[in-house]
Parts: structure tokens; sequence; C-alpha cells
């Protein structure tokens, strides 16, 4: 990695994507800047990876080639008015933030720039992450491709056209809340039966890592994989049964549509 690279905010997320880049590029830190309006946070955040602080966003522009905006949503138009006389075209701007899209990002400038936009989601904390990569016409391949690594360091990544942006909320973004949910009725399930909850969320959550590990490395239908489970007569295919008389799969998939409708309505569409 030979790009320097800037975080506007201190969030979780840049904490997440920090930790992972320091952990995965050699002497990395002299390279990273971080700031923040709560200036205590970025003093701990610089402090906790032994990395730059900045006193300012401009400060931050100054020193780095990729500008990660590691912000809410609400006020990307305020942080970007602040920062777009001090950016170049030659800087790579990265979004992470949900319902903001590269054409309102651009808005703000007078010249076209370098646009990455990208949603990780909150597994990037334990380097498992999903992220979504969606670049404008600006930013090279090799340009790219250094992107790309930089999301590695913190979980698997996709490159998709920004047109299915929208759609990552609801199958990876926000989904980790429904698996938490699961994860939760099994231990509950299980201590209705007599496990203590200790045991039975360490049980659940095994069998839910599992399970999601089987399907991205057999290469197996996940229907396949739950057929395999599922012999004649046997508990799990009662269990099945059971879910699909309460719409199990239905009910997910109304989730869904709710949640990418949300993500439509915050990016203005």
């Amino acid at each position: 990695m030979n790009k320097t690279i800037g975080f506007i905010g201190t969030g979780n997320m840049a904490n997440a994507m920090v930790q992972g880049i320091v952990n995965s590029f050699k002497d990395i830190n002299k390279k990273i800047y971080v700031s923040d309006k709560a200036i205590e946070k970025a003093e701990e955040m610089a402090a906790n990876y032994n990395i730059n602080l900045c006193k300012s966003n401009s400060e931050i522009i100054s020193n780095a080639d990729i500008i990660i905006l590691a912000v809410k949503p609400n006020i990307y138009g305020a942080v970007l008015e602040e920062i777009k006389g001090d950016i170049s075209k030659n800087q790579i701007i990265v979004s992470i933030a949900a319902g903001v899209s590269i054409k309102e990002i651009q808005k703000h400038f007078y010249s076209p720039m370098k646009i990455v936009r990208t949603m990780p989601n909150t597994p990037v904390f334990v380097g498992e992450g999903m992220t979504a990569v969606a670049p404008n016409h600006q930013v090279s391949q090799e340009e790219l491709e250094e992107i790309i690594t930089l999301f590695q360091s913190i979980g698997k990544v996709d490159v998709i056209h920004e047109s299915l942006m929208d759609m990552i909320p609801a199958v990876s973004g926000s989904s980790p809340a429904y698996v938490y949910m699961f994860i939760e009725a099994l231990a509950d399930g299980a201590v209705l039966q007599g496990m203590p909850r200790e045991k039975a969320y360490k049980y659940a959550a095994q069998a839910v890592m599992g399970a999601a590990k089987m399907v991205l490395e057999s290469g197996k239908h996940p229907g396949e994989l739950k057929d395999q489970v599922c012999s004649p007569g046997g508990t799990t295919i009662e269990a099945v049964y059971a879910l699909e008389q309460n719409s199990f799969r239905g009910s997910v998939i109304e989730a869904m549509e709710a949640c990418t409708a949300k993500a439509k309505k915050m990016s203005g569409k």
C-alpha cells in the first residue's frame, strides 16, 4: 500500500477499518491520518493505533491520497462543502454511508472527482466483513485495486454497479441484525428446553458460523445443504415444517423489501 489514507470521522467503522489496515500492512501507521470535530475521539484513535492526528479536515486533505468519509450520512453535505476547496481531482473520495450516491457527492464539486461508493457491514470488526464497492469512471483500475486491497483487510469485497447499491443494506449491511435475532431465538429455544443460556448462545452462534462457511466453501446451493440435514421423518424436517408454517422465508424476504425501500428513500429514489 503506497497511498496515504485519511479518515474524516472516528466512528465504529473507521476504528474497525484502521485496525484491519494496521494489522494487514507492515509499518503503514505513518501513512494513516485521522480527524474528527470531537478532537478527543481523534486523539484517542491516533494513540490507540499509533497513527497521525490531524486537527482539521483540511489537514487530512493536505496529507491523504485516499479520503475516507467515515461520518454519518446526514452530515456528508456539510463535510463535503467544507473540504471541496481543498481537495484535488487526483485524490480519491471513499464513501461508506448508506443512501449517499456518487451523484450526490459529485454535485459539491465543479469538476469530475474520483469517487468510490462502498457499503461495509459490522462483521468488519472481526475481520469477516462484506463490502460492496462501486467506483465512478474517474477511478482507474489500479486505483480501484488499491481500494479493494484496503477493504480486503477487514473481510471480503465485491465490485458492483452502483445501481445495485440500494439493495446491499438488505442482504448484507443490515442482515447481521436479522442473524443476531435468529441466534437469540435459537438460544431462547434451547433455554426453554433447559440449556444454560451461555452454552445456548455458544451452540447457536457456532452453528450459524459453520453453516455460513459451508455455503461459502462448498459451492453447493443452500437448499442442497439443507436437504442433506433433513433425514426422512427426522427432527430437522419437522423443524423446517414448523418454520414454513410460520412464513419463515417469507418474513425474511418482506424484511428485506422494507429495508431496500428505506434505502431508496434515503437516496432520494
